[in-house]
């Protein structure tokens, strides 16, 4: 059992430092519209992962998951 502590949170952490990479490769796009718009998509679906995660740890229940 404490191993897979040990897991979750070694993957919360793992979820978080790779959101905060995400956000800032975003902020080192240039300022043109086709980098802004692609990197829009790239900082919502990259910070996504930590949030999916978290979800899925929390639930009650296999439905739920």
């Amino acid at each position: 059992m404490e191993d897979s502590v040990k897991r979750r949170s070694d993957l919360r952490q793992r979820t978080k430092a790779f959101a905060l990479r995400i956000v800032r490769m975003y902020c080192s796009l240039p300022q043109s519209t086709e980098a802004q718009v692609l990197g829009k998509r790239v900082l919502r679906s990259g910070t996504s992962v930590g949030a999916h995660y978290r979800e899925g740890t929390c639930a009650r229940s296999d439905a739920e998951f």
